[in-house]
């Protein structure tokens, strides 16, 4: 995928760290949208040889000025973009009976309203290329989860918001697909115990947690040219765990 553009939102950190780095092995120029400027920074200096086709945005991805900014300053210093990742989210999770409207609306925004912006953003260029992949991440918790009320509607909303897009942006060569990760390994996950950890991995088949470069094998399939082919599809990367247990 030499001279591609990719922007990865939510791209200096976790899972967003592990697909910026992926990208960049295949030969993509990438473009992180993030709000951790410093993690972007960091991101950058030990990028060795790739750092000529890396470069950071400090980006809100729930206000659409900022995000049509920063696609216009990617676009401006590559080209338009050939993949957009949206990976930026975050949790707020509470009983029903203690979630706030404020917990409602910065979950839904951050996670759903978000991917909505930044597609808006790029299709018009992809549209007029004639090329473009949208992978969207979602999650297992998607299928519902105890005191993720927020948290599943929104990710609820990236799988039907992509199987809307697949059909409307079909006719111009553009994918959009789903990938919904169980348990990744990253920062969110270093406060538990080594019991709780291995309570995770007593419901997952394959007997371990996953890793981001797992998340990334299931985005570069999705990203590449030959599968034009697949389009609407939401593919679990959870080690089998959405077969054992409905719920999260």
């Amino acid at each position: 995928m030499n001279n591609h553009v990719a922007i990865v939102t939510g791209g200096a950190q976790g899972i967003g760290q592990g697909l910026t780095q992926a990208l960049l092995r295949e030969g993509y120029a990438v473009a992180m949208f993030d709000l951790n400027s410093q993690a972007m920074e960091a991101q950058i200096a030990q990028s060795g040889e790739y750092a000529d086709r890396l470069m950071g945005i400090c980006v809100d991805v729930t206000s659409s000025e900022q995000v049509n900014a920063a696609v216009a300053q990617v676009t401006a210093r590559w080209k338009t973009p050939d993949l957009l990742v949206n990976n930026a989210g975050m949790a707020r999770d509470k009983r029903i009976v203690n979630l706030t409207e404020q917990d409602w609306d910065l979950v839904i925004d951050v996670n759903l309203k978000s991917q909505f912006l930044c597609v808006k953003a790029v299709v018009p260029g992809m549209i007029e290329q004639g090329f473009g992949r949208i992978v969207n991440i979602s999650s297992r918790a998607w299928l519902g989860a105890f005191g993720q009320a927020n948290y599943s509607a929104a990710k609820g909303g990236v799988v039907s918001l992509t199987r809307s897009l697949a059909i409307e942006l079909a006719k111009h060569g553009i994918t959009a697909n789903v990938v919904a990760p169980g348990a990744i390994d990253t920062p969110i996950l270093a406060p538990l115990s080594a019991e709780q950890r291995a309570r995770i991995m007593s419901t997952i088949p394959v007997g371990r947690i996953g890793t981001p470069d797992d998340i990334a094998q299931a985005v570069l399939m999705f990203a590449s040219a030959k599968s034009s082919y697949i389009t609407g599809q939401t593919l679990y990367v959870c080690g089998g765990r959405s077969l054992s247990s409905p719920s999260v």
